[in-house]
């Protein structure tokens, strides 16, 4: 008997058109037959995101019996509804906007509005081709007994699914998160969308209202305004992206409004109402109350981990708003049960997700003791311009007890940014007081998230600003701005009494 689709699963993947199909028939296909548990399993997933993806891979790679289950798509958001899709209409509208842009380089003139569903069109097929690699015969084709179904603790070593009971050594729970809902009078009685919703459009909409302005908000105002919607985006800090350094925060801002985002910062969103086919949001900024009125409503504020009927209380695995409790080496409450990905994890990405679960199988089947607080961590908005971080914020280290060297070279000083018309931007890195040692760094610039890579194996591998400026840079790149941070270091070296030796030895050498 073929598995039949929730409601909520169909609304993830219309329009029904043969590149959703091809997806479905991936990551939740309708004639899966749950193959009969093994007496026990060395590891048993909840989820087939990238957490619980990597997790079941690695672990049946190394020779355990391992269970995977997963009540939704296998992917998880990454693939469905989070990096994969959204990415693919950030392409798209950089795309528009550089053909509108090509008039400063000496290109042609465009005035053409574009396809919106041709871009949407594309951002589908394209999911749809890299959907194998998280399919359930892949998965199923490594060694994996893959459960299409609701899993639930039904003791500290068992779970059910399908009616099923699959006993196991080791379990993880990797079930990801969900986008909040806000305590916003009348948004119950909107029907709004949310990163799980806005990517089955197929028309563009008119007038687009965002609330949220941190990292998926601005991506998509930026990506909507660019493909022609009208946006307005609504934020209660003062600039958006409010986790970053406001001066990064603020050359996004600027491309925003130069992108022709209606700003609304340092407001309150007082409620919202839907008549018909429009959403209005009522917001007080400044003391005044102002409505504006919308073809639809998007709403990225924060994420909530999925930890509801996974029988929990069963296992002895204790959670709370924040998700699944957990220690340093990803061990819940239950020995038995280790956690990873955003249902456990104040850092919802996918790249951390991938590092947890390979935590988890060093520490699950192989009594290891690795940490997750030792990871190095970076992040990127794919805004334009991007703003990628990795390590400690300058506050961040001062409240930890290190004293800071700041060095901040802007991409104006960069020959390949400038004959790109790339040079809003810079690249600030924090050192240890007195040391060439990378304690974090922030990077604002188009592929920022490409270039943090090199600082991040730095901070990762402790190599110094001293090794990075022996360190040949092509020329002329981008990440040459690496380079010359180096450089700058270099030449604080040079001191007064550093000087007059100098100046001592070639008055000897002459």
């Amino acid at each position: 008997m073929g598995l039949q689709m929730t409601d909520k699963q169909q609304n993830l993947v219309i329009p029904d058109d043969e590149y959703n199909r091809k997806l479905v028939d991936n990551v939740h296909p309708r004639d899966w037959v749950n193959p009969v548990p093994a007496s026990r399993y060395h590891l048993v997933v909840i989820g087939a995101g990238t957490a619980g993806l990597v997790s079941a891979a690695g672990a049946a790679g190394l020779g355990a019996k391992v269970a995977l289950i997963e009540r939704q798509l296998m992917g998880g958001d990454c693939l469905n509804v989070g990096c994969v899709p959204s990415k693919g209409i950030i392409a798209a509208a950089r795309a528009w906007h550089a053909a509108r842009k090509a008039h400063d380089f000496g290109g042609p003139v465009t005035s053409d509005p574009g396809n919106f569903g041709a871009a949407m069109t594309r951002m589908r097929r394209i999911r749809a081709d890299i959907s194998p690699h998280d399919s359930a015969a892949r998965f199923r084709d490594l060694g994996i007994d893959v459960f299409i179904g609701s899993g639930c603790f039904t003791s500290n070593n068992q779970i059910e699914v399908d009616g099923k009971q699959l006993s196991f050594r080791r379990a993880v729970i990797a079930t990801g998160a969900r986008a909040s809902t806000p305590m916003i009078p009348g948004l119950e009685n909107v029907t709004y969308l949310t990163n799980e919703t806005i990517f089955t459009l197929t028309a563009l909409p008119s007038r687009l209202g965002i609330i949220g302005a941190g990292p998926i908000g601005s991506e998509m105002s930026q990506a909507f305004a660019r493909l022609g919607s009208c946006v307005s985006l609504f934020e209660m800090a003062e600039h958006v992206l409010p986790r970053e350094d406001p001066d990064a925060a603020e050359i996004v801002q600027k491309s925003m409004e130069a992108d022709g985002i209606d700003l609304q910062l340092a407001t309150n969103v007082l409620r919202v109402e839907q008549n018909d086919t429009k959403i209005s949001v009522h917001f007080e900024r400044l003391g005044e109350i102002y409505e504006e009125t919308f073809d639809q409503l998007l709403v990225t504020v924060g994420r909530t981990p999925n930890i509801e009927n996974l029988g929990l209380e069963a296992a002895g695995v204790q959670y709370g708003p924040e998700g699944i409790t957990i220690n340093d080496r990803l061990q819940t409450t239950n020995s038995k049960v280790f956690a990873c990905g955003d249902v456990a994890s104040a850092d919802k990405f996918t790249h951390v997700a991938d590092a947890q679960a390979r935590i988890v199988i060093k520490n699950a089947l192989f009594f290891g003791r690795a940490r997750s607080s030792l990871l190095v961590v970076p992040w990127c908005t794919h805004t334009s311009p991007e703003v990628a971080h990795v390590g400690l914020y300058e506050k961040d280290a001062l409240d930890l007890g290190y004293k800071v060297d700041t060095l901040t070279v802007p991409f104006s000083e960069v020959d390949r940014a400038l004959l790109e018309g790339e040079e809003a931007g810079f690249l600030r890195v924090h050192l240890k007081k007195g040391s060439d040692r990378i304690l974090g760094a922030t990077m604002v610039a188009t592929h920022a998230g490409d270039m943090i890579g090199e600082l991040c194996l730095a901070i990762t591998a402790k190599v110094g600003l001293s090794k990075i400026a022996g360190t040949i840079h092509p020329y002329p790149t981008q990440a040459e701005v690496i380079k010359k941070a180096a450089d700058k270091w270099q030449r604080t070296k040079l001191t007064p009494t550093v000087k007059q030796l100098f100046e001592f030895w070639f008055r000897i050498f002459s």
